[in-house]
């Protein structure tokens, strides 16, 4: 197998795995909270963990969905941040899954050729690379920020490593 397969494959694994953890970070957040909190705002500068996902689909759809696969762009983003309610926290759990199997169907499937393709999303230009590389970033931001805001309302820690010795140093890891 040729070393651009290899890496096109490890690099779409990797893309892959960092939104399973992410999607697995925000399970257990949105499980320890109530219904109600999930439309809570700290202030009014801040936004809603219901707010923050519908934010998340909509971007993850942008960048690694309808810019990958050279599809029309119908965003709101707007409306990602004005709705106050309407989701339970499974509905909009499971919009978020949607869009994250939906985002690595899509990287599975796209060529090399529409990975190194650059275009334009929200006026900034990317390769198909920086795009996804972007649905990665911006979802692990999105995840911090959602525990950060489950811990504070709780005042307990979330446990998304439980069970594993994260004290391990690189050497110690076989």
């Amino acid at each position: 197998m040729d070393n651009l397969v290899k890496f096109r494959e490890e690099f779409v694994l990797n893309l892959c795995f960092r939104m399973d953890e992410s999607l697995r970070m925000v399970s257990i957040a949105l499980d320890k909270i109530t219904e109600d909190q999930l439309w809570q705002k700290p202030n009014g500068s801040l936004n809603s963990i219901g707010n923050m996902i519908l934010h998340l689909c909509g971007n993850m759809r942008q960048y690694g969905i309808t810019s990958l696969n050279d599809v029309a762009d119908k965003r709101d983003r707007e409306a990602e941040f004005n709705t106050q309610g309407g989701y339970s926290k499974l509905q909009i759990f499971n919009l978020l899954k949607q869009t994250v199997d939906e985002v690595k169907a899509t990287l599975t499937k796209i060529s090399t050729d529409r990975l190194l393709s650059y275009r334009s999303v929200q006026g900034f230009n990317f390769s198909g690379i920086g795009n996804s590389v972007h649905v990665v970033e911006h979802f692990s931001y999105h995840t911090g920020q959602i525990a950060f805001w489950v811990k504070q309302l709780n005042n307990e820690p979330l446990g998304f490593y439980d069970g594993h010795d994260l004290n391990l140093l690189n050497n110690d890891a076989h």
